[in-house]
């Protein structure tokens, strides 16, 4: 895991999006972070000593190499497998410093476009840089294994595309509407208390997910776009997410122990 240091940073953009204004500061106490997507492999291995849901996973072929980020996982599904692991999903603004920085960079890399030499989206060559799925429907492309472009901010990988990851809020349309759930110290969104966020929200129906993928285009592998969708995954999409720890929980961890 990455250890990402207290501080400030800029979340959301004033010229993005309308689900990502306004623009603010806001104030991360010390966090862990992944370094990449959870694999496939890993995924599976959890399930295996049935401390998962099998159910997860996914759909397509040629999704299942051990070094690819699993895809076809639900909400829940990513919620218990950082669970099991003594970690938890990041929260949106852990998610959102990780791949920017704290000075609002658009990339993990800077402001430069996203390309297929800095991440895995699609282009002209086609989804997933151009490199066609095995079986049918051999355009919608895939995944790449963890790790294939450079690291960007804090040595996260593929933070921009490769794989949607799924985030702990519950989505709002904008941080406007957030309102005050979206402020102050380590903010969880609606429906948080004690530093955990619910699994029922009422009145709020999706979670998020972020990065892009290697099935959008660049405009959607930024550090800002917000996608909403059911946290049952229902429609079904190949979305995948990787694990965060606070404090606490990676000194638990380096001590082999989970946390109280």
């Amino acid at each position: 895991m990455a250890c990402i240091p207290a501080g400030w940073f800029l979340r959301g953009s004033d010229t993005g999006p309308e689900h990502a204004r306004p623009q603010a500061r806001v104030w991360l106490q010390t966090y862990y972070l992944d370094l990449n997507e959870v694999t496939y492999a890993e995924y599976k291995a959890c399930v295996k000593a049935k401390r998962c849901d099998p159910k997860g996973g996914p759909a397509y072929s040629d999704f299942d190499r051990p070094k690819q980020p699993v895809n076809g996982v639900n909400w829940f599904h990513a919620e218990g497998y950082c669970k099991a692991q003594g970690k938890r999903l990041p929260s949106e603004a852990q998610w959102e410093k990780g791949a920017r920085g704290p000075d609002g960079a658009l990339h993990p890399w800077g402001d430069e476009p996203a390309t297929c030499e800095r991440a895995i989206l699609k282009d002209a060559t086609g989804r997933g840089c151009g490199v066609k799925k095995q079986g049918s429907k051999p355009d919608t492309g895939r995944p790449w294994e963890v790790g294939s472009r450079a690291p960007g901010r804090y040595g996260l990988y593929d933070m921009s595309g490769n794989s949607w990851e799924w985030v702990a809020d519950w989505f709002t349309r904008s941080y406007a509407e957030c309102g005050a759930d979206c402020e102050g110290i380590d903010p969880l969104g609606p429906c948080a208390k004690d530093g955990e966020v619910a699994r029922e929200c009422p009145g709020k129906l999706r979670k998020i997910v972020r990065g892009g993928s290697w099935y959008w285009d660049a405009s959607y592998a930024t550090g800002v776009w917000r996608r909403p969708h059911f946290p049952s995954n229902q429609p079904f999409h190949h979305f995948g997410f990787r694990c965060a720890a606070n404090a606490r929980e990676a000194e638990a961890l380096q001590r082999g122990a989970p946390a109280k």
